[in-house]
């Protein structure tokens, strides 16, 4: 179970990248693993983008998935 207070947590009581201040930080730690570059969040897709490396990284269950063979190429 989380620590976070309920406000904070996700549907099923477990943190995932609804919440600003944790997906702030979250995704400022976050960089691309090919490039290092930082990461735009879509939240519509449920992505993370990586500009440089023209990928989309999928989130699944509230879990950034950070491997280049899982990600989406951007056109």
């Amino acid at each position: 179970m989380s620590d976070a207070p309920p406000e904070e947590q996700g549907e099923a009581g477990g943190d995932d990248l609804h919440r600003s201040p944790y997906d702030r930080k979250m995704l400022e730690a976050l960089v691309c693993p090919q490039t290092h570059a930082p990461l735009r969040y879509d939240a519509e897709r449920q992505e993370l983008i990586s500009r440089a490396a023209h990928l989309a990284y999928p989130i699944r269950g509230g879990i950034p998935v950070m491997l280049v063979d899982e990600a989406r190429q951007l056109d």
